[in-house]
């Protein structure tokens, strides 16, 4: 989808209104005559059509009046796995409580064992349709834990097959490894060992098949404790790789802070997150992702102290959390709608959460997430009369078309 096929070469879109989403700016960065141009997949101009430098030979797409956005981001997703977990869901409906469904096989460890018994091309066959879910709202970059394989060759199969997602469909794919997410059931119960196994292991071979972007952890009661995550982090950081914690989703654990020391990325969840923890991520300009799909499917009634990181001036990021067990949500702007409405997000803080601040969660800044010149040409096109349409309806999908680097 796009204005046009063909070689990325030199476009203009024009006749449209802009919300650029430029740092700094204004609310949106609204442009209301404006036009972007694209040359070999690069944003060279976006601003005043009045203003824009003659184009020699560009090919013109007219937008009609239609606004355009950068391309969706999203900047949390488990999206990797396999088979489904809909009759956990089914289970808790009648009552069964986590515990419960933990004994009869659920929970994290079932997806384990369907993610080591398919192979990697059943892996990407099973994904692609929940890819295609995001990019047909107008994602055009998309980040991919990994954490269903709990050892090295399946932790691995399980990123690979994320990598390929690129090779399979144009976007943007950025993998983390999350091999810290859960005890595998040979670890019989030992957390410190595995921990061993993940920093002395798992991660130094990742690391030589340059098959991660980052290192992800999950710290909390029922996962791993603060002490057992800094050791995973050590070596993350040992091995140049950026990290991101799942921090503060059901207790205070001080995630947040603990991701601010190391000067995360992003610290995601955060329901539980203190002042102390708001302000050191405000300091280390650690992103707060904010995950409304999982709050809403597991019920849980703490909200993310929303109010907390706008005094402290903590960015704020919006994403899927996509997964089979807790979050089983492949839309983008439901997600948006989600936040505003269960989170009280303003719809400028949603929009830019999934364009500007997930790019800045992804350390993608420099290269997407706004409409300016020298980024690439992620562009969404959308058939609205104003931007909060896009966060105010519900299973509504209002894509005109899609750019990806310039494509």
């Amino acid at each position: 989808m796009g204005g046009a096929s063909g070689k990325s070469g030199h476009r203009v879109w024009r006749n449209a209104r802009l919300a650029t989403m430029a740092d700094g700016a204004t609310g949106l960065g609204i442009v209301e005559k404006g036009a972007v141009a694209a040359r070999d997949g690069l944003i060279v101009y976006a601003g005043p059509e009045a203003d824009m430098p003659a184009g020699q030979g560009a090919e013109i797409v007219d937008c009609e009046g239609r606004w355009i956005t950068p391309g969706l981001i999203d900047c949390h997703t488990h999206l990797v796995y396999a088979g489904n977990r809909a009759n956990e869901f089914e289970m808790r409906l009648a009552g069964a409580t986590y515990q419960e469904v933990a004994r009869a096989g659920g929970g994290i460890v079932s997806s384990v064992k369907s993610l080591r018994a398919a192979s990697e091309n059943e892996l990407v066959a099973q994904t692609l349709p929940r890819v295609d879910a995001l990019i047909a709202e107008g994602v055009t970059t998309v980040e991919v834990k990994s954490g269903y394989g709990l050892d090295a060759d399946n932790e691995k199969k399980s990123l690979r097959a994320a990598r390929r997602l690129a090779d399979e469909r144009p976007v943007t794919i950025r993998t983390t490894c999350l091999a810290a997410h859960a005890l595998p059931p040979e670890a019989k119960g030992d957390k410190d060992a595995f921990i061993d196994l993940v920093a002395d292991t798992i991660l130094p071979q990742v690391a030589a098949e340059k098959l991660a972007d980052a290192v992800d952890g999950f710290c909390e009661g029922i996962a791993f404790s603060p002490e057992q995550m800094a050791r995973v982090f050590d070596k993350a950081k040992s091995l140049g790789l950026p990290v991101k914690l799942h921090a503060d989703q059901l207790s205070n654990l001080h995630g947040a802070a603990l991701a601010a020391r190391y000067g995360a990325l992003s610290a995601d969840h955060l329901e539980y997150t203190d002042e102390e923890g708001a302000a050191a991520m405000a300091k280390a300009g650690t992103v707060a992702t904010i995950l409304p799909g999982a709050y809403y499917f597991i019920r849980e009634t703490k909200k993310p102290p929303v109010d907390l990181f706008r005094r402290h001036g903590v960015k704020m990021a919006v994403a899927t959390d996509s997964n089979p067990g807790t979050s089983p949500l492949t839309s983008l702007l439901l997600t948006m709608n989600m936040a505003a409405t269960l989170f009280g997000m303003t719809v400028d803080e949603c929009l830019a959460g999934v364009t500007r601040e997930a790019a800045r969660a992804l350390g993608l800044l420099e290269q997407t997430g706004t409409l300016e010149a020298g980024k690439s040409a992620d562009l969404a096109i959308w058939d609205i009369e104003r931007p909060a349409e896009l966060v105010y309806r519900m299973g509504f999908n209002p894509l005109h078309a899609r750019i990806w680097r310039g494509q």
